[in-house]
């Protein structure tokens, strides 16, 4: 017997690489914001890790961003971190433990994630996939296929991305 219910059509996904010691970054957020409150749960928008060699703690707040993300606080995480780069800077693993207790999360539990390198696979992962796509620098957006780089301007990029989302979810609808 077959089950005749609707199958829920998948939900858009926007992967964003992003470094966590990147200015860019953290201008971006306010796009982000903006794309969360407009669509909800109707966009995934999941965090993509591309860590810049010219940043010397971004590895390290790659991995404290997934920790963060294990205890149900991502998001949150890296908004924190992203708002406060001058401190990241001058203060590097110290901080980044410091945001976890402060968000309520599991410090200790961050120190270890940074000492045992849980997370590290994850890292790489990512980075070496945003390297096979074309990923230069950050923040970078792919949606549906179409990266868009936000690292030179992000003028016009939200825009975008709605656009193609807009048009996803009325395909999905139409199905």
């Amino acid at each position: 017997m077959s089950d005749s219910s609707p199958v829920s059509p998948a939900v858009p996904v926007l992967d964003v690489w992003c470094e966590l010691q990147c200015p860019d970054c953290r201008t971006a957020l306010d796009d982000l914001r903006a794309l969360r409150a407009r669509y909800g749960d109707r966009l995934e928008l999941r965090l993509r890790h591309f860590p810049l060699e010219k940043h010397k703690h971004a590895f390290a707040a790659a991995q404290a961003a997934e920790e963060a993300a294990v205890q149900g606080q991502g998001w949150a995480y890296v908004e924190a971190v992203l708002g406060r780069l001058g401190e990241l800077d001058r203060r590097g693993e110290e901080l980044l433990i410091d945001v976890a207790r402060e968000l309520g999360l599991d410090a200790e539990e961050f120190d270890t994630a940074l000492i045992d390198g849980r997370h590290i696979l994850i890292v790489d992962a990512d980075q070496a996939e945003g390297k096979a796509i074309g990923v230069t620098g950050t923040p970078t957006y792919v949606i549906d296929g179409e990266r868009l780089d936000g690292g030179k301007s992000q003028e016009g990029l939200r825009e975008r991305v709605e656009e193609i989302a807009d048009r996803l979810l009325a395909g999905a609808r139409a199905d």
